[in-house]
């Protein structure tokens, strides 16, 4: 059983969520105000957050950026959910760490399969082949402790880029298109949100510099890394 902490200032809403999670198999428990939230989170540490954006106390954003740099909370993986759809927002979103995000209005069937998709990305460790460490160009990966280096200085990841940079560059050389990223890192079998896979790239690549232009763009396709 999966804990699941559902921070949500509309109660109806909240105990929707957390009844159709119920049925789904997880526990969970509702918040409906960002700080009492962010306490919640640090005292019981759930295994996934579904976070508003819009909250009192706190903001969503503020409440991202507490639990990323919190260690005992940084590798929870965090869903938004926000009546804001504007492309900006969700770059908002993503760039405090959010791993996920959820428009309203919403279905709970839609709810339900990004909860699942998202844990059993989480779920899934990477597994290492001949060696803990991947090095490629300036940049290496310690899929150990789930770290990166890149030009020699240790680079804050989200969960979701991580493993983002991890596959790509383990396809080396071969295109993925934004529809197999999708499928491999999200675990999406759906192709109706791409530009998500647009969004961690950029930031991925800022983050990482100048070695970051080690991954291509494929015009009309998709992405890949090319030393």
């Amino acid at each position: 059983m999966k804990k699941v902490l559902i921070i949500e200032d509309e109660k109806d809403l909240a105990e929707l969520l957390a009844f159709n999670l119920e049925k789904e198999g997880h526990a969970t428990t509702c918040v409906h105000d960002g700080k009492l939230g962010l306490e919640r989170a640090v005292a019981d540490l759930p295994d996934l957050i579904l976070l508003d954006l819009m909250l009192p106390g706190l903001l969503g954003t503020e409440v991202c950026k507490a639990l990323r740099k919190d260690p005992r909370t940084a590798r929870i993986p965090v869903i938004m959910i926000t009546a804001k759809g504007d492309e900006i927002d969700r770059v908002v979103g993503f760039e405090v760490g959010a791993d996920d995000y959820i428009v309203k209005p919403f279905s709970m069937r839609e709810v339900t399969l990004r909860v699942k998709a998202v844990m059993r990305r989480f779920d899934t460790d990477v597994s290492a082949t001949d060696s803990d460490q991947v090095t490629i160009g300036d940049i290496i990966i310690d899929k150990k402790r789930h770290t990166v280096k890149s030009a020699g200085a240790e680079i804050d990841l989200t969960s979701t880029e991580f493993k983002l940079l991890l596959y790509l560059t383990e396809k080396k050389e071969c295109v993925q298109s934004r529809e197999q990223l999708l499928q491999r890192v999200w675990g999406y079998n759906s192709t109706a949100d791409t530009r998500t896979v647009d969004t961690h790239v950029t930031r991925l690549r800022s983050k990482l510099g100048l070695p970051g232009d080690i991954i291509k763009t494929v015009r009309g396709f998709g992405y890949k890394i090319e030393e």
